[in-house]
């Protein structure tokens, strides 16, 4: 016996085929006529065959689990607004679409290419295998496969892509419980959502925006005979690829679709004639906003799962401004640029921008340049805020009722144990004011007065109001706290001061506004629910005290045309330089350093580097918007 594979696979078909290959040779030499009643014959034979060895696989999927049956899809970002931010998929890029939401020009297209009898058999065409059987026959290897649609969809659906003769009858036994189970137009939806159309794509309505920006629902007659020509050989026909080759496809369908009387000649003229509009590849595309998708992603799968996010088809509406998100970027590149010209040596920065009416985050950047590093800044990069924190400390001794902003107290040498050794905070630049109000302390940023203060009020009191605020960054009450002696991320620090620019009103921080599935199903509703965390009084004291900060302080280089509040930081090792401010409608924190922690510069101050980048990203983001004051401290009763 040969040892030769392709022999041994022809004689094992001869023996399988055994009753047909005489039957055949029988009729070898039969007029014309005959041979077609004879092949007709051999097809009812093949049919009624196939319906018998039913029986006999026993193991074979049960179609009706398709009732239940949800394919993949892919799941889409959008900003506030609705406008696309991102795709989210595996292998498969897809969007589920109903049959009444596809062109009848697509549909009678793929059809008449694929299965013209498709409405008038039963699963299977015997005509179609006894062709394909002669063919192969002929051939002595596998070259037609005589499928219909039922078949192929079962084929991708159940089976594996070998082709032998065992895979083809299960084939066929499937599409034949198939056709008992579910209505033609049911196999035909799920065929036009199933099929590959190249490029990543599957389904009808993917392929379609993908290769002509537009809806199934709207294709021309034109365009669906292309895209029923992708099925054969999607990635040797498509019209990115090789136009030309795809336009002879083209012509093939709409030739067929002509000898059917499917569409006129004029039809046909028409369709032939029509210049093309190609869209663009749409798997696996860039993120319009990849700092902001990322983060949105992470959060998604914390809660979701990453199975149910990359194939759930999920409509996720973010809080992001995709307007502002582009003043963010713009602002962050030139910042740079002008803080390299000035000679600082800082590689990162990183922007938050969160909505203290919702808490909602509206921008986010997180490094001069995601290309080269996707590091996430705002988000993940937990530094020193300096001086920044001092508010906190502040807001915690207007709430307890012992101190106002024009209280005195000491800016003179003071000393702590601290451990073994003793501690003794020193103001930036040296020396001491001696006696001076809260206002001024906090406008000039001292460090003694700040330090007095925390240890008069009670660290862990400020510590638990830090929570509040929704910071969750490890903190130890260390007498330097007040300082700034605590890793925070930029968005924990813009989150907390949107607090303070609301009177005290906190809703959750987010990136999400909502997430639905692909049927309009709500699976997350993120609808803010505000909650006054923070005494008014002392909130608007603060308030008072930072705008002053601004207007006449460390940071008179973020001034605005309306009222503006916020602190500067700046860390003692000058690894660290911060602007935290806000207006009634928008906090922001900017965030300069280097990733390995060096120095950036002696001199290098938040008031003199950051603060012009935040005034630069305001200017722009409140274009429009209209002024509001904060309320004053007068209309709220202070705190016994």
């Amino acid at each position: 016996m040969s040892s030769n594979p392709t022999v041994k696979n022809k004689q094992k078909q001869s023996e399988d085929l055994a009753p047909v290959f005489q039957f055949v040779q029988t009729v070898g030499k039969v007029t014309a006529g005959t041979l077609l009643g004879i092949t007709m014959l051999t097809s009812s034979v093949i049919a009624g065959g196939l319906v018998g060895l039913a029986i006999s696989f026993r193991n074979l999927p049960d179609v009706r689990m398709l009732r239940n049956y949800i394919p993949s899809e892919t799941s889409y970002v959008y900003d506030i607004n609705g406008t696309l931010l991102d795709s989210i998929h595996d292998e498969v890029n897809r969007d589920v679409v109903d049959l009444n939401s596809i062109s009848p020009d697509l549909k009678r297209a793929v059809i008449a290419i694929e299965d013209s009898q498709f409405f008038s058999h039963h699963g299977i065409n015997p005509g179609s295998i006894a062709r394909a059987f002669l063919a192969n026959l002929e051939e002595g290897r596998t070259v037609e496969g005589g499928s219909t649609l039922t078949m192929q969809l079962v084929k991708n659906l159940f089976l594996t892509p070998e082709r032998s003769l065992s895979r083809k009858v299960a084939e066929a036994v499937l599409a034949l419980r198939l056709e008992q189970v579910f209505t033609k137009d049911q196999i035909l939806e799920m065929y036009l959502n199933q099929v590959y159309w190249g490029h990543n794509t599957y389904g009808v309505e993917t392929a379609a925006q993908s290769y002509f920006n537009k809806s199934a629902s709207e294709l021309t007659l034109a365009e669906s005979a292309m895209m029923a020509g992708l099925i054969q050989a999607p990635e040797s026909y498509s019209p990115f690829l090789d136009y030309q080759l795809a336009r002879q496809r083209q012509s093939v369908i709409l030739s067929r679709m002509r000898r059917l009387n499917w569409i006129t000649a004029e039809e046909e003229a028409t369709a032939r004639q029509q210049p093309l509009r190609l869209g663009q590849v749409t798997s696996f595309r860039a993120s319009q906003a990849p700092y902001v998708t990322e983060a949105v992603l992470q959060e998604l799968n914390e809660r979701f799962g990453q199975d149910s996010v990359i194939k759930g088809g999920m409509r996720v509406q973010t809080t992001i401004d995709l307007k502002l998100q582009r003043i963010a970027e713009e602002t962050v590149t030139r910042g740079y640029q002008t803080i390299r010209r000035r000679g600082l040596n800082a590689d990162q920065m990183a922007l938050v921008a969160v909505d203290p009416r919702t808490h909602f985050v509206k921008a986010m950047v997180g490094g001069v340049d995601y290309n080269n590093s996707q590091y996430n800044r705002a988000i993940q990069a937990i530094r020193q805020p300096g001086s920044a924190f001092k508010p906190f400390v502040y807001y915690v001794a207007f709430a307890s009722g012992k101190y106002r902003p024009d209280s005195i107290i000491n800016d003179t040498p003071v000393s702590y144990p601290d451990g073994y050794e003793t501690y003794s905070p020193q103001n930036y630049g040296g020396g001491f004011s001696g006696p001076i109000t809260l206002r001024s302390a906090l406008e000039q940023s001292r460090n003694v007065p700040a330090v007095r203060l925390g240890q008069s009020v009670g660290l862990n009191r400020v510590i638990e109001v830090v929570r509040t605020l929704g910071i969750t960054s490890p903190i130890e009450p260390v007498t330097s706290l007040p300082l700034g002696s605590v890793d925070l991320t930029p968005l924990e620090m813009a989150a907390a001061y949107a607090t303070f620019a609301s009177g005290g009103w906190q809703s959750q921080t987010t990136f999400i506004v909502q997430v639905t599935d692909s049927t309009g199903k709500t699976l997350l509703d993120n609808t803010p629910q505000p909650q006054l965390v923070l005494d008014p009084w002392a909130v608007a004291s603060l308030n008072d005290v930072l705008q002053g900060v601004v207007t006449r302080g460390t940071a008179t280089s973020a001034r605005l045309d309306r009222p503006a509040a916020g602190k500067t930081g700046t860390t003692s090792s000058e690894r660290d330089i911060w602007f935290v401010g806000y207006v009634p409608q928008l906090s922001v924190a900017v965030w300069i350093g280097n990733d390995d922690y060096r120095p950036i510069g002696i001199g290098a101050t938040g008031g003199g580097y950051v603060a012009p980048i935040w005034r630069d990203f305001m200017q722009q983001a409140l274009q429009g918007v209209p002024v509001e004051n904060f309320p004053p401290a007068s209309n709220f009763p202070r705190p016994d």
